[in-house]
């Protein structure tokens, strides 16, 4: 008997078992080299599809026509995709053009808007002459501020909606402002208005009364430079005598030593009676006034002249008889002439020639 040692029995079943276990060969059917890349990529779950109809050929992969149909397919998927995206770019583009279009429009409007403002304002304070430094001084400060804001909008480059209208809000300010400047100007127009009426008004009857106290006026001057006329006291019958030593009346220069001037007050109800002063004055033929001295000073018209001698008399607006004596020895020939005052006025005169 042959002895068969455990590793012969170990040897021979892992032998035995080789060959029970090896496969059958099967030689491989030819693919696509789709085909190649399915069996060496590992599988992935993918939703179940319907059956599909038995190949012409009897079973196995797809043929080279349907691969190249559903590469057409998504060809024109893509070229769908594209055609969609280019659509929704343009869409995107026009919206966007139109939006930055409106956007600029409401720029140009706002610009325009402040403009007018700026506008308004300057006409405010070329219209209105009598405003206060004060309100000029406040609207100046909102015409600073409707400048800049014109300034920051048209240098504004990231323009859009809420920008907008954060310049809309800030122009509205401005405006409100202004209308309430401008209602406190017309209140003020208005005011000045009725008071410069009133005033035309005050004016017109203080000229009117003031035209009528000056007619009231003259009336009662000329009444009283009338009546002050009226109330003058004249003089009548006045002469002019050279007397000697003797008292005789003469008509030599060489034998007088006095002069001697005669006149009658004329009675007068107007002027007021009491204590008169009458002066009189004698030119020789020079024109020189003969003087009485030093202090025989009297005024006229505002000037102060001297004068040949004076008398005081009383008169009660009767006629009334004076005669008044001027020592003078050094008479020449010639005509001397005698002007007679009372009053402040000149009452008369009278002229004597001396051989």
């Amino acid at each position: 008997m042959t002895k068969i040692s455990i590793n012969d029995l170990y040897s021979r079943g892992e032998s035995s078992y080789e060959q029970e276990s090896a496969p059958t060969f099967v030689p491989p059917i030819p693919a696509s080299s789709n085909d190649d890349e399915e069996i060496n990529q590992q599988p992935e779950e993918e939703p179940e599809e319907e059956p599909e109809e038995e190949q012409p050929n009897g079973g196995g992969g797809p043929s080279d026509g349907d691969m190249q149909k559903t590469l057409k397919g998504y060809r024109i998927i893509i070229i769908a995709l594209v055609a969609v995206l280019a659509l929704l770019t343009f869409q995107h583009f026009r919206v966007t053009s139109d939006i930055k279009r409106e956007w600029a429009i409401e720029r140009d409007t706002l610009n325009n808007q402040i403009g007018g403002l700026i506008t308004e304002i300057d006409q405010i304070n070329l219209r209105n002459d009598s405003v206060s430094n004060e309100l000029r001084a406040h609207i100046a400060v909102e015409r600073d501020r409707a400048d800049s804001l014109m300034s920051r909008l048209r240098k504004e480059r990231n323009l859009n909606r809420e920008k907008l209208r954060k310049y809309e809000k800030e122009l509205g300010t401005l405006r409100t402002i202004m209308r309430r400047y401008v209602h406190q100007i017309d209140s003020l127009n208005t005011l000045n208005k009725r008071l410069a009426t009133e005033n035309v008004t005050i004016r017109k009857k203080v000229a009117e009364e003031t035209s009528r106290a000056n007619i009231a006026e003259e009336r009662a001057q000329e009444m009283a430079d009338k009546i002050k006329l009226g109330s003058i006291v004249k003089a009548r019958n006045i002469s002019l005598g050279a007397y000697n030593t003797g008292g005789s009346n003469v008509t030599r220069a060489s034998r007088a030593s006095k002069f001697r001037t005669d006149l009658t007050l004329t009675a007068n109800e107007l002027t007021i009676p009491g204590t008169r002063n009458i002066y009189i004055r004698i030119l020789g033929p020079d024109g020189a006034v003969l003087s009485g001295g030093a202090d025989c000073i009297m005024e006229f018209e505002g000037d102060m002249i001297s004068y040949s001698a004076e008398r005081e008399v009383d008169y009660d607006n009767k006629d009334l008889d004076v005669s008044i004596f001027f020592n003078y020895a050094d008479m020449t020939s010639g005509v001397y002439k005698v002007e007679i005052y009372m009053d402040g006025y000149l009452i008369g005169e009278s002229e004597l020639a001396l051989r």
